[in-house]
C-alpha cells in the first residue's frame, strides 16, 4: 500500500476542520497514514488526529503563516520518509503550498477533489469542471501525487492510530516573502469553508439595510454567511462572503439561498452541498433546477416567519 501523509491546518492550538477531513480521507484510501501539523501550537492537534487515523503526527511550530516555510517542510518530511501520496485541503494555505510542493517535488498536482479513490497505487479523483456544469476523473501519472480535497465534501471518521508526535523545524529565516501586516474579518461566525450550514444573500434582498435578514438567520443556526457577486459588487456586504466562481467555494450539508436567481458562477461555488434550500419568488429561476427544496413567494413574506418559527424550535 502506498505511504501517504495527510496535511492539517492549525492556529492558536485550535485545528481545523480540514484536518480531521484530510486524515479521514488518507485513511479511508487504505494502509497507514500519517498527518503533518504546522502553525502555532501544532502539538495541540496530535491527540484529535490520533483519533481519525494518523499514525505519526509531524509538529512544527511557526507564526505567522510563511507558504515557502511551510513547503519546505512538507517537502522535507515526504523526501525524508518517502511518502507516495500528499493530501491537503483546498483552502487558501493548501491552493497557496501544494503547488509549490508538487515544483519542488517535480510532481503533479490535481485540486479540489470532491470524490477520491485508489486504483492500485494510484489516487482516482472526481472534481467538477466548467463552474461545475460537467465533472471530470483524473488520475496521477507522476509521483508522488499531490492531491488538494475541497472542504466539507468528504465525511469525517473515526479510526484509531498510534497518534505518535515528531517535531521538526519549521525555519522561515530564508523566505523571500515575508508578511508585513494580517488583519482579520468575519467575526466570530464559523468559517464559510468550513460550515456545515450556509444561508447566502442574493440581489432579491433589494438592498444593504436587509442583508441583516440573512445574517440573523444564519446566526439563529449557526451558520456562515454568504452572498452573491451582485450583493458584493454593489456593496452590501464584504467582499470575504462572496460565494462562487470568483469567490469561495462552500460545500455544507445545508445551503440556504435566500433570493439568489442562481447564476452559473454562483452555482459553480456551491453546487456540492447536500441539500440546498432557495426562496425566490421567480418560479422559472435557475436556482430551483438545483434546489432539494424550493419556495416560491418573496423572501421578505418568508424569512421572517421562518426565524420566529426557528426561535420557538430551538428555545432561542
Amino acid at each position: 500500500m502506498p505511504k501517504i501523509l495527510a496535511v492539517g491546518e492549525i492556529s492558536n492550538g485550535v485545528l481545523k476542520k480540514a484536518s480531521r477531513e484530510t486524515t479521514s480521507v488518507g485513511k479511508r484510501l487504505g494502509g497507514a497514514v500519517d498527518a503533518i501539523l504546522l502553525g502555532s501550537g501544532a502539538s495541540a492537534g496530535v491527540a484529535e488526529l490520533a483519533k481519525h487515523g494518523a499514525d505519526t503526527v509531524y509538529v512544527g511550530e511557526i507564526s505567522p503563516y510563511n507558504g515557502e516555510a511551510y513547503a519546505k517542510a512538507v517537502v522535507d518530511v515526504v523526501k525524508s520518509k518517502g511518502y507516495d501520496i500528499i493530501i491537503l485541503p483546498h483552502s487558501w494555505i493548501g491552493r497557496d503550498i501544494s503547488a509549490r510542493i508538487a515544483t519542488a517535488l517535480n510532481t503533479g498536482v490535481i485540486s479540489d477533489a470532491t470524490e477520491i479513490s485508489l486504483e492500485g497505487d494510484r489516487v482516482k479523483i472526481r472534481k467538477p469542471v466548467y463552474s461545475g456544469k460537467a465533472f471530470v476523473n483524473l488520475k496521477l501519472k507522476t509521483s508522488p501525487q499531490v492531491v488538494t480535497i475541497r472542504p466539507n465534501a468528504h465525511p469525517i471518521s473515526e479510526a484509531a492510530g498510534a497518534g505518535k508526535a515528531e517535531t521538526i523545524t519549521v525555519d522561515a529565516s530564508s523566505a523571500k516573502a515575508k508578511e508585513v501586516k494580517f488583519e482579520a474579518k468575519g467575526g466570530t461566525r464559523v468559517p464559510l469553508t468550513e460550515a456545515d450550514i450556509v444561508v447566502s444573500g442574493g440581489r432579491g434582498i433589494k438592498g444593504p439595510e436587509n442583508f441583516p435578514l440573512i445574517e440573523q438567520l444564519a446566526d439563529l443556526l449557526g451558520a456562515g454567511v454568504g452572498a452573491t457577486r451582485a450583493v458584493v459588487d454593489a456593496g452590501w456586504c464584504d467582499h470575504t462572503l462572496q460565494i462562487g466562481q470568483t469567490g469561495l467555494t462552500v460545500s455544507p450539508t445545508l445551503y440556504i439561498a435566500v433570493g439568489i436567481s442562481g447564476a452559473i458562477q454562483h452555482m459553480a461555488g456551491m453546487g456540492s452541498s447536500k441539500y440546498i434550500v432557495a426562496i425566490n419568488k421567480d418560479p422559472d429561476a435557475p436556482i430551483f433546477k438545483v434546489a432539494t427544496y424550493g419556495i416560491v413567494d418573496d423572501l421578505f413574506q418568508v424569512v421572517p416567519p421562518l426565524k420566529e418559527e426557528l426561535k420557538a424550535a430551538l428555545g432561542r
